[in-house]
């Protein structure tokens, strides 16, 4: 796998997108693009809200993706325009970039891509760059259309700046950069976007940043149904809560074992700490946290701090309205979710008799967890979820942060066509802006290549 992201020389009259994006770019600032800038969003297999949690996750880039066209020059502005009417265009002096937390529009976004990697190469000053955005991401869908939108900007900054930045840093600088916004995500959509390759899945780990090559069986395909139902994860607290709770969590287990508890964030690092297997920590959960929701005042008595503590340090600026916490269900779900990603990636590596139906066993169990012990679901999605295994998949799941979006299915590819068939008819005819929407929102999906850089021959 190359260090760098790739920079590929194409024939825009080969590409129609290219060549529709470079007509608008015209149309709009009367010149022409100088490059294109391209991050995949992604669909994860396996391993729902634990790469926060320091936990490898297994997905893969799909097709859809955020593509910019650019140009620069020195009026040190960021000029920002988007294909889709919807998305108004945006201008910044390149001295006063500020991202509103408060108010997460589709630019503040890109703004976080272009801080990131200022703040990465140390830039005193950045060129001035004219932009255009086109996306094929359907947005929150849980697809990646934000974290890919970032690291689209991340790229362009690199570029426009006449910099190289490895994927591998890339990737680490977009995935802390998306605070910015408020999600205190942890790193797996801006590592497949740079790290992914066509035809592979990836087992993504952390600390340090590392992917490995997952080879998918044959005889099944992936079939992402969007629910229809959009989940803003920087417009609401649902996602920050989860994170909050693990972190909780992470801290009253690391007390019960007479660890540092105040230095401890992650379960993952406890783990690390303890030396114990995934199993030994479920064990640990069972024995040490009660299935009821933890108050604000249990928390503080049994870490010994006061309600400032907890609000300063351990809450985020988003959740301190939270009153109770359910810790038992959420590091239930972390450790037992972190054992059927290496279950997923050992019986993709060893390809036994019967692999697609362990396989979509063990995201069906991702599913139910994720519904019962997560609570990141939503009626629809499981709704969603029972017409896809009734029509022919052996596995089906939320992926994504949940709350809305989509779902990924594994499907025999005997059964894809009356599959697709038939999820259409049962979820989409019957719902007049579903069935509007049913050419963007089910299709079949194959790994993908990483972000990249155009330029025409």
């Amino acid at each position: 796998m190359a260090a760098n992201p790739p920079k590929i020389r194409v024939l825009l009259s080969d590409n129609e997108r290219l060549q529709k994006l470079k007509e608008a770019f015209h149309g709009k600032y009367e010149e022409s693009p100088l490059f294109y800038a391209c991050a995949p969003g992604r669909v994860n297999l396996i391993g729902e809200h634990i790469d926060y949690c320091g936990y490898a996750v297994l997905p893969m880039a799909i097709e859809q993706n955020i593509l910019a066209a650019v140009s620069v020059n020195n009026s040190q502005t960021i000029q920002l325009a988007n294909t889709d009417p919807k998305y108004r265009d945006f201008t910044v002096s390149l001295g006063e970039i500020t991202i509103d937390r408060e108010n997460p529009q589709w630019h503040y976004y890109f703004l976080c891509g272009v801080k990131g990697v200022q703040e990465q190469l140390s830039l005193s000053s950045l060129t001035g760059i004219r932009c255009v955005v086109d996306g094929t991401i359907p947005a929150s869908s849980g697809l990646s259309s934000s974290s890919a939108l970032v690291c689209c900007a991340g790229l362009v900054t690199m570029e426009a700046n006449q910099k190289t930045i490895s994927k591998v840093l890339l990737a680490e600088t977009c995935a802390k950069c998306e605070r910015y916004i408020g999600t205190e995500g942890g790193g797996m959509d801006q590592s497949i976007s740079f790290l992914a390759e066509e035809g592979t899945a990836k087992l993504i780990e952390f600390n340090p940043l590392r992917a490995t090559d997952v080879k998918l069986p044959g005889g099944a395909v992936f079939v992402i149904a969007n629910s229809c139902v959009e989940m803003n994860k920087a417009a609401s607290s649902h996602f920050n809560i989860r994170v909050v709770e693990c972190r909780i969590a992470t801290k009253i287990l690391a007390k019960a074992r007479d660890l540092e508890w105040s230095t401890l964030h992650k379960l993952g690092e406890l783990q690390t700490k303890l030396e114990l297997s995934l199993e030994k920590m479920l064990d640990l959960v069972e024995e040490v946290l009660h299935p009821e929701p933890y108050s604000r005042e249990e928390i503080c008595r049994i870490l010994g701090i006061n309600t400032e503590h907890l609000c300063n340090n351990i809450l985020s600026a988003n959740t301190q309205h939270v009153t109770h916490f359910r810790l038992f269900q959420r590091a239930k779900h972390v450790y037992s979710e972190a054992a059927r990603v290496l279950q997923f990636k050992a019986v993709c590596d060893s390809s036994p008799d019967g692999a697609i139906l362990q396989l979509g066993d063990l995201m069906n169990q991702s599913h139910a967890s994720c519904r019962d012990l997560y609570e990141c679901s939503c009626p629809e999605l499981d709704q969603l979820v029972d017409i896809c295994l009734q029509a022919g998949a052996v596995g089906s799941r939320l992926t994504g942060a949940g709350w809305g979006g989509c779902t990924v299915s594994m499907v025999p590819i005997e059964r894809m066509d009356s599959f697709l068939r038939t999820v259409k008819e049962q979820y989409y005819t019957p719902d007049a802006r579903r069935a509007a929407l049913v050419k963007q929102s089910l299709f079949v999906t194959r790994p993908g290549g990483g972000a990249a850089i155009f330029t025409e021959e």
